[in-house]
């Protein structure tokens, strides 16, 4: 049986987002709102909530500030609905482009990335290894026939961008890969969720449900039926 990369342990809701991207970039509409620009640094782009509530925001989220990292790649912008948690302190994000293209960025405490590619020795029958992993400077390249991914490890973290071969190319990952880093003030203040928990985009309007009552869905037969 063919190996493939191993991929994060997702919670539901990001899991739920990440699908819910692949649906929208697949279909050709844009991200939803407010998709930020990736990983730009920008130190003077103006004052920031102090770091006490920076805090709080992450902790609400059940994310650990240390452990939010950033990317970028030309086209492509971070689709903050998909920030969410990996395991238990992880972290992990998507990034999208308006022609489909879909990576996602992980950070987790889990055994070095070497390990992975050590371990992705060939089948036993002296056939071909289902997969190839090798040394990209201070990343490791690994691809599978439909998936690949480049992983590194810093300070006991695995950072992780990775993506399906036809949703991006091994250039755009080696890029996002290469400028990774660990999120500062301004950019945590940018991914992380608002104050009190609100996603800042305004709720589905479903038109079968009536303006007073319990709110659910008017089910009512008609006349003919």
């Amino acid at each position: 049986m063919a190996s493939h990369i191993r991929r994060p342990r997702i919670r539901p809701l990001l899991l739920a987002a990440a699908l819910a991207l692949a649906a929208v970039t697949g279909c050709g509409t844009a991200p939803a709102p407010g998709p930020e620009p990736a990983a730009e640094r920008s130190p003077s782009a103006g004052p920031v909530p102090d770091r006490a509530e920076l805090e709080a925001r992450a902790g609400a989220a059940q994310l650990v500030t240390d452990h939010v990292w950033v990317t970028g790649a030309a086209g492509y912008a971070l689709a903050r609905q998909s920030v969410g948690v990996l395991g238990d302190d992880g972290f992990g994000s998507s990034y999208t482009a308006p022609d489909g293209g879909l990576f996602q960025l992980s950070v987790e405490r889990r055994p070095h990335a070497v390990a992975e590619c050590t371990g992705a020795a060939a089948p036993a029958g002296g056939t071909e290894p289902p997969e190839t992993c090798e040394r990209d400077g201070e990343h490791w390249y690994r691809a599978t026939e439909s998936d690949h991914a480049y992983a590194r490890e810093r300070s006991g973290l695995v950072i992780t961008v990775s993506g399906a071969r036809e949703k991006v190319d091994r250039a755009t990952l080696r890029s996002a890969a290469r400028a990774a880093h660990r999120a500062d003030d301004h950019e945590l203040d940018r991914v992380l969720p608002p104050a009190g928990g609100g996603s800042g985009q305004r709720p589905v309007e479903r038109g079968d449900l009536p303006p007073v009552g319990d709110g659910a869905p008017d089910n009512e037969v008609g006349a003919s039926g």
